[in-house]
């Protein structure tokens, strides 16, 4: 373990390591019944969509652990999955088939991009400014993410896809996974105060115990039947399902608006990912840049591939990737922690789905606050920098996107340069990125 993950060298042990992968993987264990439920709506076959994700998820783990020796997980990703579903297929028309295909080009155009000296400056490009704020961002969209606990938390989405304010009761009735929510964020934040040390973990744990042993008895909760069902092990239908013929049915035009969000989506959520929740952790070096940051890259890049192959939408780094690395995880020992887990789930998926939401919802709300000390990085006394790095911090939580976040902030940092006459003080990729942004932005919304 030492020479594959130097431990030592990161300050770090096996054990803490091994509680961080746990605690990445609960945390982002839902996306093994979420990611099934959307794509099997564009007519994959939910088995294989689960199998797919499982396995995919795997090995982008285990890449980003030998490869780069970093404690980032990844699977399939949220919001990448409804754009493929509900934009590709059912807006453009894609078959599935189709989208798969699109899928596969777009991680083949992020592969050369990451194995390209592009890959480092792209991340050496981003101001000090921004990288601050990337941090902050991410800690407020990772907070939404758990105050909403996919609809049925503390906060909801109405019908109009509006957040609501704190919800206490439903329909009359009590919201007990809301208030558990709150006992667990209690929880968690009373074992930090006191020092506890896998205060995460132990919360997660702690507050799943409480949501059973309350819930039952009072009716909240029904008993959880577990259900070891193997005929959802396959990739019928999915494995190598391309038609690269078809995808010009629709047109170039649609074609390379799908391709360019799919990779630009991907490649700013993880560099975002990356450098904020590494920032938060003191992982990065002194030019605010992450050790082998550029391999992850590569990593993320190949399991897109790979799920596209295997029957699945884009595989990203995950930003609950934070909770690990809040426990200590610091090496790659938790990534492959959390691969592992992922195949097991092939066989056990349904005892962690007995992990409910309502317990890794509190996790993810305690990880926010931990990232938001980024914010205090920023010169909020400078405008060129402040408006920015506030537009970054803001449109993440509020526009439900770490990629929409960072545009923001790229797009109104060069024009803001570009007005005061600094034009030089931007590098070039700044610009080139930029332009990417609004071209995309331009494209989607013909």
């Amino acid at each position: 373990m030492e020479k594959l993950f130097k431990l030592k060298q990161n300050n770090t042990t096996v054990k803490t390591e091994i509680i961080a992968g746990l605690t990445t993987f609960f945390a982002m264990a839902y996306i093994l019944f979420v990611n099934p439920m959307y794509l099997s709506q564009a007519g994959m076959n939910w088995g294989s969509v689960f199998t797919a994700t499982c396995i995919s998820a795997a090995v982008g783990c285990i890449l980003t652990a030998f490869l780069a020796n970093v404690p980032f997980a990844q699977a399939p990703g949220m919001g990448l999955n409804a754009f493929f579903t509900f934009t590709v297929c059912f807006g453009m028309g894609y078959t599935y088939q189709q989208a798969l295909t699109i899928v596969l080009i777009s991680g083949l155009l992020f592969l050369i991009i990451a194995v390209s000296p592009l890959r480092d400056k792209i991340i050496a490009s981003i101001p000090a400014s921004l990288k601050a704020a990337i941090s902050a961002g991410i800690g407020l969209f990772i907070a939404i993410i758990g105050f909403l606990n996919s609809g049925t938390g503390i906060m909801m989405l109405d019908q109009a896809n509006n957040i609501t304010g704190l919800q206490f009761t439903l329909n009359g009735t009590l919201n007990f996974n809301g208030i558990t929510i709150i006992v667990g964020v209690l929880i968690i934040a009373c074992l930090m105060a006191w020092k506890v040390k896998g205060a995460i973990f132990v919360g997660i744990i702690v507050t799943t115990v409480l949501y059973y042993a309350v819930g039952i008895p009072t009716g909240f909760v029904e008993t959880p039947e577990v259900v070891f069902n193997f005929s959802n092990i396959t990739l019928e239908g999915t494995f190598f399902a391309f038609d690269f013929a078809g995808i010009f049915s629709k047109g170039v035009l649609p074609l390379i608006t799908a391709v360019i969000s799919f990779a630009i989506v991907d490649c700013f959520d993880t560099v975002g990912t990356l450098i904020g929740t590494a920032g938060s952790a003191g992982m990065l070096d002194k030019d605010g840049n992450l050790p082998n940051g550029s391999k992850a890259l590569v990593a993320d890049a190949v399991a897109t591939c790979a799920g596209a192959c295997l029957g699945t939408s884009t595989v990203t780094t995950y930003v609950e990737s934070s909770a690990g690395i809040s426990e200590g995880g610091r090496t790659g020992l938790t990534s492959v922690t959390v691969g592992i887990l992922f195949v097991l789930s092939l066989v056990l998926a349904p005892l962690a789905g007995l992990i409910p939401g309502a317990a890794t919802a509190p996790a993810l709300i305690i990880v926010g606050m931990l990232m938001m000390k980024g914010a205090v990085k920023v010169a909020w006394d400078n405008v060129e920098d402040a408006i920015p790095a506030f537009l970054t911090i803001s449109v993440m939580p509020f526009g439900y996107s770490i990629s929409d976040g960072i545009a923001f902030g790229f797009i109104s940092y060069v024009v803001i340069k570009l007005v005061r006459g600094k034009a030089k003080e931007v590098p070039i990729l700044m610009y080139i990125v930029s332009a990417l942004f609004i071209a995309t932005y331009i494209l989607k919304n013909i």
